[in-house]
């Protein structure tokens, strides 16, 4: 695949640090170098933070029990996790990726999203800022590795990272999405867990390229909404922006649960009272959302995010929530969760033209705005818990 940059709409890239937290143990202590290594809890319930690459044959990985893994490994050196370290080593790294782009959308630690559209003319075509990057990266940390995908989307630039894991890069130019897609598996879908990836197989679809080539009302029928974007992402179509953190302030409210929750249906509790509180932060200031950022946090303390943007912005907690509602379909649910987040970015002055234009065009909306102030009015009077949605559990 040739590198003809005049061709890229946008060059985006994942960049994504090689099992961090046990590298990071590795360079600190060389004696580890080669040798399995599990970073995570030690104790009855522990879990499996990041396993060391020679640990990974052994079928060791990330959100395993610890107990489980000592059983594969018993060879494997156990270590507890030294976050203080990891944000340290991180801090670097980050400051790498801001001197390729202002535009920087972390993940979590150890992962981010770079939109550098425009800057072959700094540093070279698509696979030479790959190149680039991967080697500052390794300098700065003094020998971590970093695996790159480049593509003209989040998505098609998130599986090429994956692909030549440890220490890879992969540049998927525009038009040869497809190829490199449609051969794998349906689970390399964004938001394709077991439960879904097991409805695909069971309808006859179990590449990629399956779900491409079937008729995406087909899709949708069986899965609901999602099978909508499931059908644009196996085409390798992804038009969500690269927002970095730098942009915009934002308003956003978070949980840190009290037990680890799994499915959408228990963290959509959450995430409901998270949105009503950011729309009441937005009206009481006097703010549009441009957009809508979820947070979630595993229980081993990897940070995931998802993000959309709001035509037109909006301050309806109603409208917060559907949209957060639909990012959890990119989540991976199936992974003890231990924070739940929401936030409003892109903010704007409410009012005026903005509205004229956009929240107030139709009946449903200005009802919906009618029904937010008065449930402001209630909690401002009676307190936070005076109004509750019928599906919220008691307490």
């Amino acid at each position: 695949m040739g590198d003809d940059s005049a061709r890229w709409p946008r060059v985006i890239v994942h960049a994504d640090m090689d099992a961090f937290f046990a590298a990071v143990e590795q360079l600190d202590n060389p004696e580890l170098l080669g040798r399995p290594l599990l970073v995570g809890g030690t104790g009855r319930r522990g879990v499996v933070c990041t396993a060391s690459y020679e640990a990974r044959p052994f079928g060791c990985r990330s959100a395993m029990p610890m107990a489980e893994a000592r059983r594969r490994c018993p060879q494997a050196v156990v270590l507890p996790p030294n976050f203080a370290r990891y944000q340290e080593v991180s801090g670097k790294v980050m400051g790498v990726f801001h001197r390729f782009s202002p535009l920087v959308e972390p993940l979590s630690l150890d992962e981010a999203f770079l939109d550098m559209t425009g800057a072959e003319g700094i540093f070279g075509p698509p696979e030479e800022m790959g190149r680039r990057l991967r080697a500052e990266v390794r300098e700065a940390t003094g020998g971590l590795t970093v695996s790159a995908g480049v593509a003209a989307s989040k998505y098609v630039a998130k599986v090429a990272s994956d692909f030549r894991k440890p220490d890879g890069l992969t540049v998927v130019p525009p038009g040869t999405e497809t190829t490199f897609l449609w051969p794998m598996s349906v689970t390399r879908l964004w938001g394709v867990g077991p439960k879904t990836g097991e409805v695909l197989k069971r309808a006859g679809m179990e590449t990629i390229g399956d779900v491409a080539r079937r008729d995406g009302r087909d899709i949708e029928k069986l899965l609901g909404e999602i099978g909508t974007r499931l059908h644009a992402l196996a085409w390798g179509r992804d038009e969500r922006e690269v927002v970095s953190e730098r942009e915009a302030k934002s308003i956003g409210a978070e949980t840190t649960l009290e037990e680890d929750l799994r499915g959408r249906e228990e963290i959509l509790p959450h995430l409901r009272k998270a949105a009503a509180r950011v729309g009441r932060h937005l009206r009481k200031e006097g703010l549009l959302a441009g957009g809508v950022r979820v947070k979630l946090k595993t229980g081993t303390f990897h940070l995931r995010t998802r993000q959309a943007l709001l035509k037109p912005p909006t301050d309806s907690e109603a409208t917060l929530l559907s949209v957060a509602t639909n990012l959890l379909a990119d989540f991976d649910l199936t992974e003890p969760m231990r924070l739940v987040g929401l936030a409003a970015f892109n903010l704007i002055p409410g009012g005026g033209r903005h509205l004229q234009d956009g929240l107030f065009d139709a009946p449903d909306q200005e009802r919906a705005r009618r029904l937010d102030r008065t449930l402001d009015e209630l909690r401002e009077r009676f307190g936070t818990g005076a109004v509750r949605w019928g599906s919220d559990e008691d307490g």
